[in-house]
């Protein structure tokens, strides 16, 4: 019987992780949040111009106009969640989201009740200017939102 060997070679991203050096996890997680705090008011002013450009959306003006209308109001709704969350401001992204649920779930034979479209945005903005430690304010708004969502949602299936 033949046995055939061959040398393994270490490749160099193997020799790289096992040299020592580097920075550590704690370094390294210090130094990301400070990138990250870096951008913080840049995206406050992207929040600020995505409440703004949901509050601009007009209610459609007919059944076929509202798939496009929803569109605009769901993309600004998102893009409030892409500015927020890494900065962990859940609560605007919790408004946002649900908005986008209430828009997933709309139903695409008959009119969408616009004013859910109206309260998420004012909501949206109350958030953004309640001071963080208002946290009882906060939750109320929340919770607000949350019984719009559990009266315009079908149930889930479970």
């Amino acid at each position: 019987m033949t046995v055939i060997t061959h040398a393994r070679l270490r490749s160099n991203l193997s020799k790289m992780i096992d040299s020592p050096g580097g920075v550590s996890v704690g370094a390294a997680l210090s130094q990301a949040r400070a990138n990250i705090e870096a951008r913080r008011a840049e995206a406050m002013a992207m929040v600020e111009v995505q409440i703004a450009a949901l509050e601009a959306v007009a209610p459609p003006a007919s059944l076929e106009d509202q798939v496009f209308r929803l569109n605009e109001a769901y993309r600004a709704a998102n893009a409030v969640i892409d500015a927020a969350s890494p900065f962990e401001l859940l609560d605007l992204c919790s408004a946002a989201s649900g908005l986008c649920d209430l828009i997933d779930g709309a139903p695409t034979d008959r009119t969408f009740d616009w004013r859910i479209v109206t309260v998420h945005a004012r909501s949206l903005r109350l958030l953004q200017t309640l001071p963080l430690e208002e946290t009882a304010a906060r939750a109320t708004v929340l919770d607000s939102l949350k019984m719009v969502s559990d009266r315009k949602l079908p149930p889930k299936a479970t």
